[in-house]
């Protein structure tokens, strides 16, 4: 069928069943049981309530744990804002390096070869978990599976993957192994919906290329059915194989966004996209599993993250987080621009989002080959220095 009668009977298929869906999650329910293997050690404050409530615990852990690293690492860190010796921007002026695929219109074919080029020789846990620390920071958070698709964990979904390629690395693996050995949470960034490679990813998500690419299905071809099948079988994979998982962290909301004025309200796009049921799985597999969806999606979820930003904050009722980059811009490495915000800079942002009684996820972009730009590590560890100088500011 067309892309106009797929989206026709999907709105059909969510008007008729939005309601329904809607009303199971929202219905109160007896908090989940704890799961066998112990408290793990981000919550072992927070035992006595995690044995009767681990979604509680990990709620009450949450809004007292301040600051977060935000981890930006994929192929398009090989790149650092250029292709073929050219910086890449956006159509109409600024910035990009995990976009690049996207804006530069690079074959889907000929971006993945970036994969032969991905060794990660110089990601280390250690070393990205001792700087968290250094910062004061209780969490940190990987970019498990960008827009582009390609993944850093094992995964028998996809060989586009680190595990498969010369990396042969599960580097989610080695980074939730040392956040478990050093007492910080992991949370996991997932991309949802916005996907430049599946073959059966929503259309609207694609680049704008000039040419049909072969990987793709044609747009009256496109089973949603299918590609929803893959991200929850990728989710199952991300809470099954590396113990406890502090938290769900999921990007893609312009696309639901999109498909709900299509559809004509963002109750049939959340219901065709299977939203409701995708929380409930990451509930039953893990009940200490947080989950959010930047500003907020469907209501449900546990606390809500806008980018960059804090206006408006305070009227949520939610638990809060503001999530933002020492690059002027960018969040995956970019070599083209090398303006980094300053101390102060980033001080006052988190002075901001403390005022609101909100946390702070700072993101650094690592370099190509996995380590961290020096500048940026010299920012995360003056951040910790001065909140163990001064105290943390603001006041919530």
């Amino acid at each position: 069928m067309s892309r106009r009668r797929f989206l026709a009977s999907a709105a059909g298929a969510a008007g008729a069943g939005a309601l329904a869906s809607l009303a199971g999650p929202l219905a109160a329910a007896a908090p989940a049981a704890a799961p066998a293997g112990g408290v793990p050690t981000y919550l072992k404050d927070y035992a006595g309530l995690y044995a009767t409530d681990p979604h509680a615990a990990a709620l009450a852990w949450f809004r007292n744990a301040k600051f977060g690293l935000f981890i930006h690492y994929g192929l398009y860190s090989l790149c650092g804002g250029e292709w073929k010796g050219k910086p890449v921007s956006k159509r109409g002026g600024g910035e990009v390096a995990e976009w690049i695929q996207f804006h530069g219109l690079i074959p889907v074919a000929e971006y993945a070869r970036l994969k032969d080029r991905f060794t990660a020789e110089k990601f280390d846990a250690d070393v990205v978990t001792d700087l968290a620390l250094a910062a004061e920071m209780k969490y940190v958070n990987l970019t498990t599976r960008h827009h582009d698709s390609f993944c850093l964990f094992r995964t028998k979904e996809t060989d586009f993957n680190s595990v498969t390629g010369p990396a042969q690395r599960d580097l989610v693996g080695e980074l939730a192994d040392a956040c478990r050995r050093k007492g910080l949470a992991l949370f996991l960034y997932y991309s949802h919906g916005r996907d430049w490679r599946h073959p059966h990813c929503p259309p609207p998500s694609r680049p704008k290329y000039p040419n049909p690419q072969p990987e793709y299905v044609a747009d009256d071809q496109v089973d949603l059915d299918r590609y929803l099948g893959f991200m929850t079988a990728q989710v199952t994979e991300l809470l099954t194989q590396y113990g406890p998982v502090a938290g769900i962290w999921l990007d893609g909301l312009g696309i639901i966004n999109g498909y709900g004025k299509r559809l004509g309200g963002i109750e049939k796009a959340i219901d065709l996209f299977k939203v409701h049921d995708l929380y409930a799985h990451i509930r039953r597999l893990q009940p200490n599993c947080l989950i959010a969806y930047k500003n907020g999606l469907t209501g449900t979820e546990d606390f809500n993250t806008p980018e960059r930003q804090s206006f408006g904050l305070e009227k949520t009722g939610k638990p809060l987080e503001i999530n933002t980059t020492i690059q002027a811009h960018s969040w995956g490495y970019n070599k083209v621009s090398t303006a980094r915000k300053s101390l102060d800079e980033l001080w006052e942002t988190l002075a901001t989002a403390r005022k609101v009684g909100a946390n702070l996820l700072l993101n650094t972009g690592p370099m190509g080959d996995g380590s961290i730009v020096p500048e940026e590590a010299e920012r995360l560890r003056a951040m910790g220095k001065r909140i163990r100088d001064q105290g943390w500011p603001g006041a919530a």
